[in-house]
């Protein structure tokens, strides 16, 4: 089991660390998560029936870790905002979080799509890490999801609608600040 594992993790770290991170934007947070990721794979790994990739299965794991983490974080942030009896306005608190050093290391361009990212959904989010960022196929992604292949595709359709549109009007914006100069 041993040599399995250091099989996976050098095969596989490295990306599983991006897809995750990609979703917490929180580099202490993700190697937690991966750390969780890690766990549940030992004590699962003689139930993996080979019924898809180790990677695809491998990230399924992931998806549902991170989603765990969100679905907790939610619940502790519910449970903070009643405590203080804060409503509607202590709802629309959000995280101020710096991007990390990786981040600085993009190109513009890069950037901007990760900027854009931003007004995706979460699963759209997730279609385009899987599918553009990791290399999944539709197929594989569905599986990592539990989704099926169309619902794949439509979320992948909206979410480039989504990142093109935010990624015109940013250009407009950068062509009428370069017009004022």
């Amino acid at each position: 089991m041993k040599a399995t594992f250091e099989e996976l993790y050098d095969k596989y770290h490295q990306d599983l660390f991006q897809y995750i991170f990609y979703m917490v934007k929180d580099k202490q947070q993700t190697e937690d998560i991966v750390q969780e990721v890690y766990i549940k794979v030992l004590r699962s790994y003689q139930h993996f029936k080979g019924e898809s990739s180790e990677k695809t299965w491998l990230f399924s794991i992931a998806r549902h870790v991170t989603f765990d983490y969100f679905r907790k974080l939610k619940k502790k942030r519910n449970k903070f905002l009643e405590f203080f009896n804060w409503g509607e306005e202590g709802e629309q608190l959000q995280s101020d979080q710096q991007a990390p050093e990786e981040y600085v290391l993009l190109d513009d361009q890069m950037k901007q799509i990760y900027t854009c990212m931003e007004h995706c959904s979460y699963d759209q989010k997730q279609v385009i890490i899987l599918r553009f960022i990791q290399d999944f196929n539709i197929k594989e992604t569905a599986e990592i999801l539990d989704w099926t292949t169309s619902k794949v595709k439509t979320t992948q359709h909206r979410a480039l609608k989504v990142l093109q549109q935010c990624m015109m009007t940013s250009l407009r914006e950068e062509e009428g600040d370069h017009e004022e100069s």
